[in-house]
C-alpha cells in the first residue's frame, strides 16, 4: 500500500507543455504512474508521451475522471490553477512552484478544507510512491537513494531528501511513500496532516521526518504522538542545527516566532514525545535499526 498516490491514481497534469512538464511527465509515465490527461490553455490537441492535452481542466475531466493534479506554474498563477482543479472536484493537488503569495496560500489552504481535498506545496518535489507513482520531480532511478521498503518520509528540505533516503537504503530500509511539505512560509499541507496517512498504512512500519528551524511543524508532530494521533517509530533529521542564534534561513517556512521554531525547541518536543532525533543525517539509519529491532 501506499500514501497520496499509487498506480491507480488517475493525474492530471496541469501546465503539461512545458519543457519541465514535458520531462517530468515523460518519468512520472515511466515510472508507472497513470497520467490521464494534461492541461495547457490554446494547446489542445497535443499529447504529452500520449496523453491527450486540453484547454481546461473541466474539458479534461469531462473526457478522463482524474483523481490527482499536479501543477507545473508559476507561484502567481497557482491559486488560479488549484481553485480549477478544486472546481473540477479534484481532491489531491500537489503544486511545485516556490514562493506561492501568502494570502494566495492562506485562501488556497481555506479552500481545499471547505472542499475536503488535499494541496500539497508549495516549494516542493511533490510526492512518490517509490517504484510505483509519483508526481512532482524525483531521481527514482537511482537505486542508493529510491528503494521501495516500509519507511515513510516527510520531508521540508529538498536540498537533504535525498540524503536522508540514500542512509535510508544503507541502513537495509527502503521507502514506501515520500511527501515533500515543502518550504513555502504557509504550507498548504502539514506534517501532523500527513501523519495520520502513514498511521494507517499497514506497509508503513516507521516515519522519518526531515525539518528544518522555523514554523511548528514539529512540535506538533510531537503533539500528535503524545496524542496517540500517531504511535508508530519516529525518526527526526533538523537541519539548521548548527546554524548561529539569529542567522536567517533561505526557505521562507523558516521564521522562527516567539517561543516556538528553533531547531532546540524542536528537538526537545519531538524528544519529550518519545521520537529520536538524529544528530547528523548519517545517523538515521542507525537510529531506525535501534527502534524497529525492538519493535520487531
Amino acid at each position: 500500500m501506499s500514501v497520496i498516490i499509487d498506480s491507480t491514481t488517475r493525474v492530471l497534469v496541469q501546465g503539461a507543455t512545458g519543457q519541465e512538464g514535458r520531462f517530468w511527465t515523460k518519468h512520472m509515465i515511466e515510472l508507472g504512474t497513470n497520467v490521464v490527461a494534461g492541461v495547457t490553455p490554446g494547446k489542445e490537441g497535443e499529447d504529452i508521451e500520449g496523453a491527450p492535452v486540453f484547454n481546461t481542466v473541466r474539458r479534461a475531466t469531462e473526457e478522463f475522471p482524474a483523481d490527482a493534479s499536479l501543477l507545473f506554474v508559476p507561484p502567481g498563477f497557482a491559486k488560479d490553477a488549484i481553485y480549477e482543479a478544486l472546481d473540477a472536484g479534484i481532491k489531491t493537488v500537489v503544486v511545485l512552484a516556490e514562493g506561492i503569495p501568502v494570502h494566495d496560500a492562506l485562501r488556497i489552504r481555506r479552500a481545499a478544507r471547505s472542499a475536503g481535498a488535499m494541496v500539497i506545496g508549495g516549494n516542493t518535489s511533490g510526492v512518490i510512491s517509490t517504484g510505483e507513482a509519483m508526481m512532482g520531480f524525483f531521481p527514482y532511478w537511482i537505486e542508493r537513494v529510491y528503494r521501495p521498503g516500509r519507511i515513510g518520509v516527510m520531508t521540508r528540505s529538498g536540498s537533504l531528501t535525498n540524503e536522508i533516503t540514500a542512509e535510508i537504503v544503507k541502513s537495509g530500509f527502503g521507502t514506501s511513500s515520500l511527501v515533500g511539505i515543502g518550504g513555502d512560509a504557509v504550507p498548504l499541507t502539514r506534517f501532523a496532516e500527513v501523519l495520520p496517512l502513514f498511521e494507517e498504512d499497514p506497509e508503513t512500519d516507521g516515519v522519518v521526518i526531515i525539518g528544518e528551524l522555523g514554523g511548528t511543524m514539529e512540535e506538533e508532530v510531537a503533539e500528535a504522538i503524545e496524542d496517540g494521533t500517531f504511535t508508530k517509530p519516529l525518526v527526526a533529521s533538523m537541519g539548521g542545527r548548527t546554524a548561529p542564534k539569529g542567522t536567517k534561513m533561505g526557505h521562507a517556512g523558516a521564521i522562527i516566532t516567539a517561543g516556538k521554531g528553533t531547531v532546540e525547541d524542536k528537538v526537545a518536543a519531538l524528544e519529550g514525545a518519545g521520537a529520536l532525533v538524529a544528530d547528523r543525517p548519517s545517523e538515521v539509519g542507525e537510529l531506525l535499526q535501534s527502534v524497529l529491532s525492538k519493535v520487531g
